[in-house]
């Protein structure tokens, strides 16, 4: 099965009874469970919104991709992982990494931090102004 963004955050905060239990019991009976980094990106988009510390969103993002159920491109994750590890946002160590296997090589942005970031990973990036 493939969660949908809101499943993950029902199980993971607890913050609807009913619905949390609902997603909690279909995860954990899940032979497979095929996460998309879209649907990561948005998790920790909603993680962050809950004012969870990026610290604590990387250790939970660690756990759900470390399941022995659950399926994702892997460096994928990893690279948007050591973005937020960094001090950046996760969807944009992810955006770098797809661009870069899809290819590309560099990243632009407008925004400095995450230009920065990905230099200082020894990834290209290119500050647009």
């Amino acid at each position: 099965m493939t969660a949908d963004t809101n499943v993950l955050a029902r199980a993971l905060l607890e913050d609807h009874p009913q619905q949390s239990k609902v997603a909690q019991a279909v995860l954990s009976k899940a032979e497979l469970i095929g996460l998309s980094l879209v649907t990561l990106c948005e998790l920790v988009w909603v993680l962050r919104s809950y004012k969870i510390q990026p610290s604590d969103i990387a250790a939970t993002i660690r756990r759900l991709i470390d399941a022995t159920n659950v399926a994702v491109n892997r460096p994928a994750a990893e690279a948007g992982l050591a973005m937020l590890d960094a001090g950046g946002d996760f969807a944009d160590g992810v955006i770098a990494y797809e661009g870069n296997w899809l290819g590309a090589d560099s990243f632009v942005s407008f925004d400095k931090r995450a230009c920065n970031l990905l230099e200082s990973q020894g990834r290209s990036a290119r500050l647009l102004s």
